[in-house]
């Protein structure tokens, strides 16, 4: 298999993860808040239900995906959010129909995408491999809302890797999102998978280090856990630094989360 086909098996399986968490919820837990300000459960998945759709367009369509933004923004102009509108006009067990239909059929878009397209988006364009690897990370990080609105945990695998890989590449994009300087720093980071190895990146004889599990950093670069509410370390002013304005997502600096404790 090559990336985009891991990516693909991967994306899948996070979509069966996200499926067996809701499966079964009554219709007022579907109405539960989750952490994301003014958003329940329905509102998490609906969002995703959105943007598949879109992303599914954006791989098979440009054109009528360019005119769809269009549209789109027209509807955010106003204040609006159509992303959660299906969701809160369907019953939940309607929601999770749909969804899953159209995440599967973004999985099918992703399979019969020609992989030398760049494809589509609201900001830069992307690979195939890194467009579907955004959306894997996009559908865990809801995940993890709705696990924290059930006080479940979030969901841990081997899938995490692809997650933690973006949050390592997108350290510049942190400072430039806020707006910083992207200083000149050498920062290795080992990260504990779920199976117990090590994941690693840059040079482990570098001056300064980031360590930890990676269900801490993904939770940390999805800005779904404050810095304070997990047990990375950090060695070194930059990477004290980075942590604390870690995004893995492209966009402006995100509001992040408050420690929990």
């Amino acid at each position: 298999m090559d990336a985009t086909d891991i990516v693909l098996r991967d994306l899948a399986d996070e979509h069966l993860a996200l499926a067996a968490l809701i499966a079964g919820l009554s219709e007022p837990q579907w109405r539960t808040k989750t952490p994301a300000d003014g958003w329940d459960i329905a509102d998490s998945v609906s969002h995703l239900y959105f943007f598949d759709i879109r992303s599914a367009l954006a791989m098979t369509d440009a054109a009528d995906f360019a005119a769809d933004t269009q549209e789109m923004m027209k509807s955010f102009a106003t204040g609006g959010d159509p992303s959660v509108a299906f969701g809160r006009s369907v019953s939940g067990a309607e929601l999770a129909s749909e969804w899953k239909k159209y995440s599967a059929a973004l999985v099918a878009a992703g399979r019969n995408a020609d992989r030398t397209q760049r494809v589509p988006w609201y900001g830069p364009s992307m690979s195939v491999a890194s467009f579907l690897t955004a959306r894997l990370m996009e559908t865990w990080a809801h995940s993890v809302d709705v696990s924290d609105a059930l006080s479940l945990p979030p969901t841990s695998s081997m899938r995490l890797k692809h997650i933690a890989h973006i949050g390592v590449l997108a350290r510049a994009n942190s400072y430039r999102a806020n707006q910083r300087e992207v200083p000149e720093a050498n920062i290795f980071v080992s990260l504990q998978a779920p199976d117990g190895s090590q994941w690693e990146w840059g040079n482990a004889d570098a001056p300064e280090s980031v360590r930890g599990s990676a269900l801490d950093f993904c939770l940390l670069v999805t800005q779904r856990r404050h810095v304070q509410d997990t047990q990375l370390v950090a060695q070194g002013a930059l990477a004290t630094e980075w942590l604390g304005i870690a995004q893995a997502f492209a966009g402006p600096a995100g509001a992040g989360r408050q420690p929990l404790s």
